[in-house]
C-alpha cells in the first residue's frame, strides 16, 4: 500500500517545540540540524519534555549554514544570534558519551531563567537523536493511520501527531502498517529508509505539543492494546536506517518494496 508524507517534523535543540518544514534533504546521519543542540542541567543529566515539559512552549529557529539561531520564548521575546562554540564538553545522552561543545551566548541564561534551573545548552557533533543512532536508526516515521487507532482505544480523537516527534508522518496506510516494514526498504521521495525497530514511548507523549500540558494518556491507552513489541514496550512508529539519502517532501509517496531485505 502506498501512501504519502504529510508532516515533517525537526527539533533544532532537542526539547524545545518542534519545527515542521515542507522538505528536508535526508542524509545517511538523519536531516542535518535536527537536535543539533542539547541541554543539560548541573549534573550533566539530560534537560527534557519529562522534567521541563514548558521547554515545549519554546520555538527555535536555526540554520546551519550562517548557524544563526533564534529562540522565541512564550511572552515573545526573541533571543537571538551567531552560534560560537566553546571547549568540549563531556556528558552522556541516554548513558552514552555523546561528542558535544558548550555553546556561547545569551540562549542558556534565557533558557535556564524560563526553566527556573541552571541548563547549559550543548552542540551536538553528531545530532542528538532519541534512540537507535548507535545502530543506524537516523530517521523515524509514524502513520496516520496509527494515530487514529491510538485515538479509537482510548475512545477519543487521534491524537496530534507532534505529540511523538517523528521525522516524518504519513497518511494513506492502514493502522500501524509501518510495523510490517521492520526488515524492509522503504522509498520516501528521493530517499531509501530501512525500519530497523519499534519506538517505545514514554511520558513525553502524553503532552501536548504546543503547550507542554497534559492532554493525552498515551502510556495507559498503549498498554491495554500494544503493551509488549518486538524489542520495545508499549511500541508506537518504527526508527530507520537511511539506505539511500535524498530529498524528501510533504507530499511525496511512501512506497515499502515488497520483498524483505536479505541480512
Amino acid at each position: 500500500m502506498e501512501g504519502r508524507v504529510v508532516r515533517i517534523c525537526i527539533a533544532p535543540v532537542k526539547s524545545l517545540h518542534v519545527v515542521n518544514p515542507d522538505e528536508v534533504d535526508l542524509t545517511h546521519a538523519g536531516v542535518v540540524g535536527d537536535r543539533r543542540f542539547w541541554l543539560v542541567d548541573a549534573d550533566r543529566r539530560l534537560a527534557n519534555g519529562k522534567r521541563h515539559p514548558e521547554l515545549m512552549r519554546v520555538h527555535p529557529e536555526w540554520d546551519e549554514e550562517s548557524r544563526s539561531l533564534a529562540l522565541t520564548f512564550p511572552d515573545g521575546t526573541l533571543v537571538e544570534g551567531e552560534v560560537e562554540l566553546g571547549e568540549p564538553f563531556a556528558a552522556e545522552l541516554y548513558e552514552t558519551p555523546h561528542p558535544s561543545r558548550l555553546v556561547r551566548g545569551p540562549w542558556q541564561e534565557a533558557l535556564s531563567d524560563f526553566a527556573g534551573e541552571s541548563l547549559t545548552l550543548l552542540w551536538s557533533e553528531s545530532g542528538a537523536q532519541d534512540r537507535g543512532n548507535d545502530r543506524g536508526g537516523w530517521a523515524s516515521l509514524i502513520s496516520r493511520g496509527s494515530l487514529e487507532a491510538l485515538g479509537a482505544a482510548a475512545g477519543a480523537a487521534a491524537p496530534d501527531g507532534r505529540h511523538f516527534r517523528m521525522l516524518f508522518e504519513i497518511d494513506g496506510v492502514a493502522p500501524h502498517e509501518e510495523d510490517t516494514w521492520l526488515g524492509h526498504r522503504v522509498t520516501i521521495g528521493d530517499a531509501v529508509i530501512a525500519p530497523l525497530g519499534e519506538v517505545g514511548r514514554c511520558v513525553v507523549t502524553t503532552r501536548n505539543p504546543d503547550t507542554g500540558v497534559f492532554d493525552f494518556d498515551t502510556l495507559n491507552v498503549l498498554a491495554g492494546y500494544r503493551r509488549e513489541g518486538v524489542v520495545e514496550p508499549l511500541p508506537f512508529g518504527v526508527y530507520c536506517d537511511v539506505a539511500v539519502p535524498g530529498r524528501v517532501r510533504v507530499g511525496d509517496a511512501v512506497r515499502p518494496a515488497p520483498v524483505a531485505v536479505q541480512a
